[in-house]
């Protein structure tokens, strides 16, 4: 097991903001994780799970264990009589296992085209964008427990899916079965169906689809539609450093959505199963006059207020800290409350 000692992060989160580990190890497959739990040196000390880096702010340099999960593989397991099961490891890049499900014929995840990150990290996040989440495509994941060396496998009621969470963000203790800090997960399998059927209603493929004569698009053009709007809308994390989106949309009562309509109509709001609302997080940041704006090198995106940036780098080259992105987002927080009474969350992890 090699340990590397040192080691730049820059290019290993997409925010580019600089920083070290003071130890990395880089994870290629099962045996290499079985190794490192049964390894005594490094058995009891403090780990870190690095996937893709798209959802991390780093503050400093970090002085836990990091393991960089570089696991690959691509493959269709089997069939039900309703879902193709399908496989990948969890160093995978997401948007390219979602483009080879589709060259395989196997639709099902194309609502999720574009989202930065690796398999692995996807059911942390339970991802999710234009009318899909991870767990309504979930199978099961394998992992393993990095505090006793122990294969464990899971299914979508034992991963506590959420909007925006999962066991894996919470301690023990904490919500049931947590496995924050202590999972590495392997593999995850997704159940692509059959009887597929396009997810549309969110406006941006509305227009899309008006755009087109009103064609009921086919998985493919699904795919490439949602890329265009990503691509039109948030930036590429290889030109300008960023996290995707630093919010989670909050959600209120009918009252309280009612309350903000009647002081500001234009609010953005969506309508849920159980009768509460969803409100655009990115439009309340951009009615605070965030849009544009910086503290230091971090900013807010001037396309989309939902999107913090590192503007650098500065002239000593350094970019963004991520004490300055923090710093930004609790005044965007500060001033969303003040204005609408609600707490804004974050969604990226803070190291």
């Amino acid at each position: 097991m090699l340990v590397e000692k040192n080691v730049p992060l820059q290019a290993l989160n997409t925010f580019h903001i600089v920083a070290r580990a003071h130890a990395l190890v880089r994870v290629h497959t099962e045996a290499d994780a079985v190794a490192l739990c049964a390894n005594a040196q490094w058995r009891e000390v403090q780990k870190f799970v690095l996937g893709g880096g798209s959802n991390l702010v780093i503050t400093g340099d970090v002085k836990p264990l990091v393991l960089k999960v570089e696991i690959m593989g691509r493959s269709l397991l089997r069939e039900t009589p309703r879902h193709f099961i399908v496989e990948a490891g969890a160093g995978e890049n997401w948007h390219d296992f979602v483009a080879w499900t589709l060259d395989q014929g196997l639709p099902g995840l194309e609502n999720l085209a574009l989202i930065p990150g690796t398999v692995g990290a996807t059911p942390v996040q339970n991802i999710g964008a234009y009318g899909v989440e991870l767990q309504d495509r979930f199978d099961s994941l394998d992992a393993i427990d990095l505090q006793t060396g122990q294969m464990f496998t899971l299914d979508a009621a034992q991963c506590g899916f959420g909007y925006r969470d999962s066991v894996f963000k919470h301690a023990a203790g904490d919500k049931g079965l947590g496995l924050k800090d202590r999972a590495l997960i392997l593999r995850v399998r997704f159940a692509l169906p059959k009887a597929w059927k396009p997810v549309l209603g969110y406006a941006d493929l509305e227009k899309k689809q008006a755009e087109q004569g009103g064609v009921t698009p086919t998985a493919r053009q699904l795919f490439d539609w949602i890329c265009q709007i990503r691509r039109a809308k948030l930036p590429d994390p290889a030109q300008i450093g960023n996290a995707g989106s630093f919010f989670k949309n909050p959600t209120v009562s009918p009252e309280q959505c009612a309350d903000i309509i009647a002081r500001d109509p234009k609010v953005v709001h969506y309508r849920l199963a159980d009768g509460s609302f969803k409100l655009a997080a990115g439009w309340l940041i951009d009615a605070c006059g965030w849009r544009g704006k910086s503290i230091g090198q971090a900013g807010v995106f001037e396309k989309q207020a939902l999107v913090l940036v590192n503007r650098g780098p500065s002239a000593d080259g350094q970019g963004a800290t991520g004490g300055e992105v923090m710093t930004l987002a609790r005044a965007i927080q500060t001033s969303v409350y003040e204005r609408f009474g609600l707490r804004l969350e974050t969604e990226p992890v803070v190291l």
